[in-house]
This record gives structure tokens, sequence and C-alpha cells, in this order.
């Protein structure tokens, strides 16, 4: 059977190649109103929409930022908004060269008939949002998938099943619309698990999700994976090191993500901003000549977060901040070629 060829395909595939460029990564600064304000309110700064455009103005127009980081996934509140000069964060982005993206689904709510366990929700009504972001200027977008592992049994595969099969249908609704979906299943870290068991739990969830885009006739070429990291849980008694999640993650993704793909990229999931760049790095450094696809980051808080904290929404912290997110988006890059050391961060 011949692959089905969306109608955009031959911009969905240049897309996609911007956005892994060697080097660079992706910025997510998608974070919700609510999950933004409790950061705020968590450093003393006041949790208003102002004070929220005023961050991802700092955030986006970081001097030199787009050598190392090739796009940004918004929040809906933030691709409608402006610098405090009148230009929207829209072209500042695309006068940058960077690719604008935006979070389009509607958050992971409870499953039903399955405590503990969510969906993510969104579906209704994607076709007509595609369409307007991608006439704004977006040319790509994300969907989060959130997979809890527990003592009681989960993720139960009907919690697996759901999320895949709603990742699959969002992206073809993507790229029917002209957008490259990023599909972004999250084993959480949270718990006490060690890290056979989510190195087991994502390979299920890879090899279902992959099932689902298969049969939803998604074109693999179009599609970027946000994935987490095979990683011990934060409870964990024994904790693998770098070089053992760096393994276990490369090993995994091999088995389960077809070459054809896109690209691949990194949540740092409640990682350290040191330990997510330590962890990239050294699947470079021990196995960059075995990717079939580009391996890079996709951080939220670890780029953003050494930047929340000194600007504490003070407009005199503006500028060291913006050279502290720069510094993280720099070494990520580094580490997405494996020449990022430790070493660099007290220098």
């Amino acid at each position: 059977m011949t692959q089905y060829r969306p109608e955009k395909a031959d911009e969905l595939i240049r897309t996609a190649q911007a956005m892994v460029a060697p080097g660079k990564g992706i910025l997510a600064i998608d974070e919700s109103n609510g999950t933004c304000n409790k950061r705020f309110e968590a450093v003393g700064i006041e949790p208003t929409e102002t004070k929220r455009r005023e961050y991802r103005e700092l955030l986006l127009t970081t001097p030199d930022l787009q050598e190392y980081v090739s796009g940004a996934i918004l929040y809906d509140e933030t691709i409608r908004q402006s610098t405090a000069d009148g230009k929207s964060f829209i072209d500042v982005m695309r006068d940058r060269g960077q690719v604008v993206g935006i979070k389009v689904d509607a958050g992971a709510k409870p499953l039903a008939a399955a405590p503990g366990e969510k969906v993510t929700e969104g579906l209704d009504g994607l076709r007509e949002r595609i369409e307007e972001y991608y006439a704004m200027g977006a040319r790509f977008a994300k969907w989060r998938a959130v997979i809890t592992i527990g003592d009681d049994g989960r993720p139960t595969r009907g919690c697996i099943e759901a999320n895949a099969h709603a990742l699959a249908r969002y992206a073809a609704l993507c790229q029917e619309g002209g957008l490259v979906p990023i599909i972004e299943p999250e084993v959480l870290i949270d718990g006490d698990h060690d890290i056979a068991t989510c190195e087991r739990v994502t390979e299920e969830e890879l090899n279902e999700v992959f099932h689902q885009l298969y049969h939803q006739n998604v074109m693999l070429e179009g599609v970027i994976l946000k994935t987490s990291m095979v990683i011990s849980g934060k409870g964990a008694a024994n904790r693998a090191g770098v070089e053992e999640v760096a393994d276990r993650t490369v090993e995994t993704l091999l088995r389960t993500v077809p070459a054809a793909l896109g690209g691949v990229v990194f949540l740092s999931g409640g990682q350290g901003v040191e330990e997510s760049s330590a962890h990239l790095n050294a699947m470079h450094q021990r196995h960059g000549d075995r990717l079939p696809w580009p391996l890079t980051f996709s951080y939220a808080r670890a780029i953003q977060e050494p930047a929340l904290h000194y600007w504490k929404g003070e407009p005199g912290n503006v500028e060291e901040a913006q050279k502290r997110a720069l510094k993280r988006a720099k070494f990520n890059g580094l580490a997405s070629q494996g020449k990022y050391s430790p070493d660099m961060e007290s220098a």
C-alpha cells in the first residue's frame, strides 16, 4: 500500500527538519495560565496577564537565543501577545528564523473507569483551531499525554491505548492543516519505581503510539516525538546514574521508534537543569553514531528556571535573566551534539 501523503507534505517535512536542526532544540513556554501563575507565586511574582506577557517577552527576545533554539511552543494567550513596543511574538520569532509552535490540547482529564489515570482531551473543534493557528503563522503544534506508574497496576492497557489513539487522531488533523505535530506521551517521573519499570512502560507506550499513528495514516517524516527519558522515579531508593539513563533511553527508542520519524526531542520532566543536560549529552557521546533520527531537547523549566528565579518580575533584572536563559539553551545545544561537560557550569 502506498503511504498516504498530506497535501502539505513537503512543507511539513521542511518544518520538521528546521525544528531539529543540528545544535538546536525547542523551547517550551506553553504552560497554561494556571501553571504559570503557580510558578510566579512560588518566587513572589504577581500572577497577572501583564507579568505573563513580560516574562514570555523576556524569553523570546533573549539575544542570540535563535543560535540554540529553533522554535518555541506557545500557549493560546501567548501566541496572541506582543512585545511592549507592539511587535507580535509571532513576528519576533519569524524575524529570527524560528518556527512558531502552539499547544492545542485541552489538558489531561480523569479517564473514566480508571482511578488515578488520565486521558488528554481537545479533539472537538481541533480542525478549526488548527486552521486559525496556521493562518496566524504557527507551523507546528503539541499535544501532551500523561502516563502514571503505580503499584496498583498503573498504567492500565486502556489508559495507554486511549492516549495513543488521541495522539494519533490529533497528529492526523495537524498534518491535514499544515502543522507538524509534536506527539508527547510522557511517563511521569513521580513515584518510587525503578528504571527497569520505567523502561518497560515507556516501551509499551511508544509501541502503541506508533501503532496508532500507522492506522491513522500519519506521515512519520512530518512528526516530532517529544518523549520522557527512561529514568528512575523521583522517590526511588537507588536512582540510576547518567550513563544508565542514557543507555536505557537510547535502546528503548531504537526498539520502538521508526527510522523515518522526523526527529526526537526530550522533555526534562522534573529533572534538574544540569541533570537534563548531562543525560542528553551522554546519549550522544555513547550512542551518537547509532541514531537514525535527530535527537535533541524541548525543555521548559530546564531552560526557564534560572531566568525566572533571577527575574522575579523586576524590569532591572531582565538582562541578567536573559543571560541565564541563553546559558542553559547553549549548554543544551552543545549536549545535543555530545559537546557539553559539567565543568562548563562553573566557568
